[in-house]
């Protein structure tokens, strides 16, 4: 592609950030190669409408327009185009001209319509075919209906939309297969399989390419089967029957035998769809087995591999679904725990490199289980922030941590600050100010003394609401601090303007700092790091601190604070009181 006039370097460069920015936003039915030309080609029509006299909106309203046709159609699509644009095509291409900033405002304007036109006139488009398809239905209702009593008698047993078998018959082949007399020694296997990331498909091009989806798929694994039963159960979900069971490695020859089926592109409606399946496997002795315990443990060796990052098999274990129930026996009783008092607070020292004073200190749970002993937060956090246990258990925290940090203002002003973690289901709570100004009407601590560690994602989320609570409660005093900071996404423009006290980088940086001979890497890293928080008027505390050596290379660097077992393990607050002494 020829440059325009006042480009300096090669737009590929730009391209590939935009692809970037935009993969993941909606479903792409094309190669990340395809998707970078493409955008090649638009990078160039963005750079000559910004330059070419007189200046032309029409560019990018055609640049809009094809972002669309091409299914980048989702408002993370527009506005990671929009951002990639703003910071980097000017920088990337080396655009010269007198008025390029004004110029640049009004051709992502321009996309921008462009896209909404493009959106609208789709949206347009399929509620007339969906016009058109309900007008083809209202004449064939007539046909359909005195086809109904025969269509509703080979539905009864079979799918409607794939003609395999459905449920109802799995379960009588399965059920007639573990009671046939004489098989008690003989074995059974179920392939319990889930397409990935179907809903994607579904919302990205429409519930019928979906569906044809559906057929493509059932097509496949029947012929890849052969002898053995594949039957649909609903949605996207297929089961496998081997009724003559050769054993676990069997099992998982079959699985991946349909695995393959389904990852080979389908080509659907005109769109190229690569697609593929999570699939839990169960095998067992026929003796002892009934469906609904095979079902069940299919379903849950399925979510393993879904949970595993998809696209795989999973076999079921006996012992690691034991470990399952058990941790959903703790979720369970965590309210009641809550109830009985079982949980109370430890604190960790956190030090300032400066002097070696006590600056604070951050609230750490426990659990007094009655059967197992003292729990610490991983096992048990998890739990609760899956189930939405989290925001109960939280505001224990919070409000226990408040309670016992006021008394220790007895011993003079320099108490510390007490320092408590948020969950991310507790900063998007509607009415979390409310919270937090209550707790301190009621305890009496005063807001500096109080700082809510919020993880870095949380922190970078786009949603408004928390961001604007978080302002709120700094503005009250209250101390704003990025827990592991440096493990997720940084976008450090944003974190100017967010209202944030502190920066609490991970151990992992911190864990390179052990020998002088290593780590200068991670030390460069921080360094740059407390450079940063610096700059935006941040103090920085390190955590994971355990042996001198690491405590002097953060000080030497700048860095503010630290806490670690270096420093002092988690405690009872009456020892907290016996250091400030």
């Amino acid at each position: 592609m020829a440059e325009p006039p006042g480009v300096t370097s090669h737009p590929g460069t730009f391209a590939r950030a935009w692809a970037k920015a935009v993969s993941g936003t909606s479903y792409l039915p094309m190669t990340q190669a395809q998707l970078e030309t493409l955008l090649d080609r638009l990078t160039g029509q963005l750079a000559g409408a910004l330059l070419t006299e007189p200046f032309d909106l029409r560019a990018g309203h055609r640049v809009g327009a094809e972002l669309v046709a091409a299914h980048i159609a989702s408002a993370e699509g527009l506005g990671r185009t929009v951002e990639v644009i703003q910071l980097r095509l000017v920088r990337d291409l080396g655009l010269v001209a007198e008025d390029v900033e004004d110029r640049m405002a009004r051709l992502l304007a321009a996309v921008a319509t462009g896209y909404a036109r493009a959106l609208r006139d789709r949206t347009l488009d399929e509620q007339e075919s969906i016009r058109r398809a309900a007008m083809r239905a209202r004449t064939q209702a007539e046909r359909a209906l005195r086809a109904s009593e025969a269509r509703f008698r080979h539905q009864a047993t079979h799918d409607p939309l794939t003609a395999l078998p459905n449920r109802t018959l799995f379960t009588e082949r399965l059920t007639a297969a573990l009671n046939e007399p004489g098989r008690g020694a003989q074995r059974v296997g179920v392939c319990f399989l889930d397409l990935d990331r179907f809903k994607v498909v579904n919302d990205t091009l429409g519930h019928q390419v979906g569906d044809q989806l559906l057929v493509t798929v059932a097509e496949r694994l029947s012929e890849a089967m052969g002898e053995h039963l594949v039957a649909r159960l609903g949605g996207d979900e297929f089961v496998i029957l081997v009724e003559h069971s050769g054993g676990t490695d069997a099992m998982v020859t079959l699985a991946e035998t349909a695995l393959a089926a389904v990852r080979t592109p389908a080509l659907v409606d005109g769109h190229e769809l690569q697609i593929s399946a999570s699939i839990g496997i169960v095998e067992r002795q026929v003796a002892g087995a009934n469906p609904s315990d095979l079902m069940r443990a299919a379903d849950s060796t399925l979510h393993w591999a879904k949970a595993a990052g998809g696209a795989r098999w999973a076999l079921y274990d006996a012992e690691r679904n034991q470990r399952e129930l058990a941790r959903y026996a703790l979720s369970a009783a965590i309210p009641a725990a809550l109830e009985r008092g079982e949980f109370y607070l430890d604190y960790q020292p956190l030090t300032s490199l400066r002097d070696g004073s006590l600056v604070g200190v951050e609230a750490l749970v426990r659990w007094r289980h009655p059967e197992l002993g003292v729990l610490r937060p991983d096992s048990f956090i998890g739990l609760a922030e899956e189930t939405g246990l989290i925001v109960q258990l939280g505001g224990w925290v919070l409000a226990e941590a408040c309670r016992e940090a006021e008394a220790w203002s007895a011993g003079g002003a320099a108490a510390p600050f007490v320092s408590v973690n948020l969950a991310v289901r507790q900063v998007h709570r509607p009415g979390l100010v409310q919270e937090v100004r209550a707790l301190l009407r009621q305890t009496g601590l005063p807001p500096e003394r109080l700082q809510l560690e919020i993880t870095e994602s949380t922190m970078m989320s786009t949603a408004e609401e928390p961001v604007r609570a978080l302002r709120v409660l700094a503005d009250l005093g209250v101390r704003i601090a990025i827990d592991d900071f440096g493990t997720g996404y940084s976008n450090l423009a944003y974190l100017r303007d967010l209202p944030v006290t502190e920066l609490k980088v991970a151990g992992e940086f911190v864990a390179g700092l052990r020998s002088p001979s290593v780590g200068r890497t991670d030390e460069r890293i921080l360094a740059s790091l407390v450079s940063l928080a610096h700059a935006l008027d941040l103090t920085v505390t390190a955590e994971g601190v355990e042996t001198a050596g690491q405590a002097e290379r953060l000080r030497a660097i700048g860095c503010d604070a630290a806490q670690g077992w270096h420093f002092g393990r988690p405690a009872p607050a009456d020892r907290i009181l016996a250091r400030m002494r």
